[in-house]
């Protein structure tokens, strides 16, 4: 999503992850963890989607999506990008992978975690457009993608007002693309 936002070419390699094609030889070159999602760019390696949105910010992004001359809003926006990995991964991600894939799992205990994530966010959010400061940020990209999929794992993301409007608005931002499942059915 970022790529897109940012208004840069790149292409797109499927990793058909149900034959385990992310834990193939191959693959595991590029990330030795076996995981996606995977940046070749130019031959520089990244893995992780917030090491990917950090690096395609401060590269590309023309200091508008990562505030690196600001130490205080960095530190903010690697707070919402630890939130991404840790709270909304294990509640709204988990939730997700547990329905979409049917696997095994605390479904319940996941939506909610998924749940105190979203009121988290929510409450966070009133009052205020982005996670951090006036204008969108790499947290706001690494939230979304989780708080928007999370309809798939049961949990409907817009009974939350304040994440609701946030969707909104990172929907209508200029080089937004929609994806599988994405926007959240309102």
């Amino acid at each position: 999503m970022l790529l897109s936002l940012l208004d840069l070419d790149y292409e797109t390699v499927p990793i058909n992850m149900a034959d385990m094609a992310h834990k193939a030889p191959e693959f595991v070159a590029l990330n030795p963890l076996g995981q996606v999602p995977v940046l070749d760019d130019d031959g520089d390696i990244i893995r992780d989607s917030q090491a990917i949105l950090v690096y395609l910010a401060a590269k590309y992004g023309a200091g508008g999506w990562l505030p690196a001359d600001d130490p205080s809003a960095l530190g903010h926006v690697s707070e919402w990008l630890s939130f991404s990995a840790n709270e909304m991964l294990h509640g709204c991600a988990v939730s997700r992978a547990l329905v979409l894939f049917n696997r095994e799992g605390d479904l319940e205990g996941a939506r909610s975690l998924a749940r105190r994530a979203l009121s988290v966010l929510d409450s966070h959010l009133a009052g205020r457009d982005w996670l951090v400061g006036g204008s969108p940020t790499v947290a706001d990209i690494a939230n979304y993608v989780y708080a928007a999929l999370v309809h798939q794992g049961g949990i409907n993301p817009h009974e939350f007002a304040h994440v609701s409007a946030w969707l909104g608005r990172v929907e209508a931002l200029d080089g937004y693309i929609a994806m599988a499942a994405l926007p959240a059915p309102n």
